[in-house]
């Protein structure tokens, strides 16, 4: 349906604000793609940034193309059918699909000639001076060439297989982000010079980097560039004229149409082929030197526009060369580090349960181990002859994982262990069917979804026969049971014992697996039913009490801020005075430092070695402050269409801690930008003492 203006004042939105600003107004409120834009702009700066090992620059170029890979697979497409489809819906600043994709395309090709000035002329000198270079082939010598003229003749052409295009060859299905090769070829015929053209898709069984064979460094050549180099072979009889890589994106968002499927493994695994083969386009990778003739064949054969066409001269595929991070040059990465050991999961012949009853713990990944602190407690679990049954919510567990394992034995070992497996994480269902089926053979019971939402909350209950009674001991938090992401992403979890919590848990695993529309809950709060209205009534409890005259402050860590209830009632809160301090590292719509809607509102994201990735949210509650960790960023996807759990923090040492670190995150003036109200991001001001917050977060961990 079309949006309508929404016009409702700040007074009757919120009781007891009298000012008549309209906290709808579409000015008020940041484009949502263009934030997106904006976000990965920061990551090329990161790539710009000397001060990153020249690997790691490399890597953060890599996710640049990477993030724009999803971009345009997710939100583009999604753009594209709107219009398509003839919706009119407007963002929330006021433009239609139409403008945002025009204004994507402008904001988008000056980062694109960024990335290039970046990779040629910083990254790539700097490997040659490290001895690792990537060589055209016309550079190597007589018997290189020699060399690989054998070895494409044995061992890379017959695995290759060019198509001809003419009226009896369509033009193939070539798979989402594949890398193809386009020959323009030519014969006589009857007296007339024909032009005909030619692709080729690029096996991925074969590396896209071959090493050289020489003596010192690390030398490469690309495999498309040798492929192209022995064009004349592929087609006998033709005289070669030119190629050209190409590269297309289709449209991802794999939609399941979960009432109309009777197995939904099945239905999310043809998903996942309609993704790599049979969704459309949205997006030509071209490089710079592509004939106009060409470039207008594959745009009119893959029923594209022009402004569909993006033009670099960095190498296509660009992920590729993330192979580079296996040569052995440690000075060329960032240094390896040891995660924490808690010492309340080191102690031995003592049970974590025991432990768990002299108070909560916390865990802050990266920093304090996962294996040494989820996986030990449910392993425990797993080999306790105590613990009745283990359920757990998986969302992306990753490949080979040790928490899979675990749940294994677990199930071997006669416990009722429930999964509850989430198929519709995005990009990662390949993953979760494989091991969702691993686990059922194990004797586990899988769950699949809840019909009509993703379920994104992660939380671990172990049940525990002690005596006469039954006790229940939780793992809840902000990231993944993924061992991979949990070295990569900053993620809080916390352990507890306190059986407060029993009833709400219980009847959460309920909801999700059984038939249960429970909805009083005591102490958690969980989307799509109370999450949001509880956050709106922590906000306005925070405007009355500065009303007050009550201490009252709002800080909010997360990754993304779109939800526009949410952001209203923010700007109703700065407009009472609030002091509110958003770390938001992606994505956000609010707009800070409006006079008289938001000047007590800064946010500032954070982009470094480590994804940011927690949701902690601090209220400052008249001095009585209120602490949680969640799953869910405030979105409205998050609010309205996912199962997400927001976990009130009691222990209050550990309250102090969370406090601790948000004041550690608020005070980073090396990787910190700050939001502008104009949507632009600039660098904090460091003083004479910088601070970078996972820098000194590592140095902790060292000194311990």
């Amino acid at each position: 349906m079309p949006r309508t203006s929404r016009k409702v004042s700040s007074k009757s939105a919120i009781d007891g604000v009298t000012s008549a600003t309209d906290l709808d107004d579409e000015s008020l409120y940041l484009n949502r793609e263009l934030s997106w834009l904006a976000f990965n702009e920061r990551v090329l700066e990161e790539a710009a940034d000397a001060s990153h090992p020249l690997l790691e620059r490399l890597k953060f170029l890599s996710i640049f193309g990477t993030n724009l890979d999803e971009f345009f697979m997710i939100r583009v497409a999604g753009l594209k059918e709107q219009i398509y489809s003839g919706v009119t819906e407007l963002s929330s600043d006021g433009m239609t699909p139409s403008e945002q994709l025009r204004q994507i395309r402008s904001e988008l090709l000056p980062l694109l000639q960024r990335q290039s000035a970046i990779f040629h002329r910083d990254v790539v000198p700097a490997l040659a001076k490290e001895g690792i270079q990537i060589h055209g082939f016309a550079e190597l010598g007589a018997e290189e060439r020699l060399e690989f003229e054998r070895d494409f003749i044995d061992n890379i052409m017959p695995v290759l297989t060019p198509l001809a295009l003419d009226p009896g060859h369509p033009f193939p299905r070539l798979l989402n982000r594949s890398l193809n090769i386009a020959f323009v070829v030519t014969e006589d015929v009857d007296g007339q010079r024909e032009t005909k053209i030619a692709v080729l898709q690029l096996p991925s069984a074969l590396p896209r980097l071959v090493r050289l064979q020489r003596p010192t460094g690390y030398h490469y050549v690309l495999l498309d560039e040798i492929i192209r180099a022995h064009a004349g072979i592929l087609f006998p009889g033709f005289d070669f004229q030119e190629s050209h890589v190409f590269r297309v994106t289709r449209d991802a968002d794999v939609e399941i149409a979960e009432d109309e499927a009777n197995d939904l493994i099945t239905a999310v695994a043809e998903g996942i082929r309609q993704r790599s083969w049979g969704t459309d386009p949205v997006r030509l990778e071209v490089g710079p030197d592509m004939p106009r003739f060409l470039q207008n064949f594959l745009v009119k054969s893959l029923d594209l526009e022009n402004a569909d066409v993006y033009q670099t001269d960095v190498p296509l595929n660009l992920q590729d060369f993330m192979a580079l991070m296996a040569v052995d040059r440690r000075k060329l990465k960032d240094p390896p580090f040891v995660s924490r050991t808690l010492p309340e999961f080191s102690q031995e012949g003592v049970s974590i349960f025991d432990t768990l009853k002299d108070g909560d713990l916390m865990v802050h990944h990266p920093f304090d181990s996962f294996t040494h602190s989820v996986v030990t407690f449910l392993r425990q679990a797993a080999n306790d002859p105590q613990v009745l049954a283990i359920k757990i919510t998986l969302y992306r567990a990753g490949g080979s994982s040790p928490v899979i394992e675990a749940l294994r034995e677990a199930a071997m070992n006669g416990k009722n262990v429930t999964a509850f497996v989430e198929l519709k994480a995005r990009f990662d269902e390949e993953n979760n069917i494989a091991w969702a089926r691993t686990l059922e053979n194990a004797g586990v019971h899988v769950v699949y979804g809840v019909l009509g939402l993703k379920t994104h909350c992660k939380v671990c209950l172990v049940i525990r026969k002690e005596g006469r009674n039954v006790l229940t001991y939780a793992h809840v938090a902000t990231g993944n049971y993924n061992l991979t992401s949990s070295r990569l992403y900053t993620d809080f979890g916390v352990f507890t014992a306190r059986q407060e919590f029993e009833r709400d848990f219980v009847h959460l695993f309920n909801v999700l697996t059984g038939y249960s529309k429970y909805n009083a809950w005591q102490h958690i709060s969980v989307a799509p039913s109370t999450l949001r209205p509880k956050l709106v009534e922590l906000i306005r409890r925070e405007a009355e009490n500065k009303r007050a005259g009550k201490p009252a402050r709002i800080v909010a860590k997360m990754n993304a801020l779109i939800d526009h209830d949410l952001i209203r009632e923010l700007y109703a809160a700065s407009q009472a005075g609030v002091q509110i301090d958003l770390i938001v590292r992606g994505v956000c719509t609010l707009r800070p430092g409006i006079p008289g809607v938001s000047d007590t509102i800064t946010v500032r994201s954070i982009l470094d070695r480590f994804l940011e990735h927690s949701r902690v949210f601090w209220f400052e509650n008249a001095g009585a402050p209120d602490v949680f960790i969640a799953s869910a960023d405030w979105m409205t996807r998050n609010m309205e269409r996912r199962v997400e759990l927001m976990f009130p923090v009691y222990e209050p040492r550990l309250r102090q801690r969370l406090r601790e670190l948000l004041d550690i995150y608020l005070s980073d003036n090396v990787k910190a930008r700050v939001l502008q109200n104009d949507g632009r991001y600039t660098r904090a001001v460091a003083g004479d003492d910088s601070l970078r917050v996972q820098t000194y977060l590592l140095q902790q961990v060292r000194r311990r």
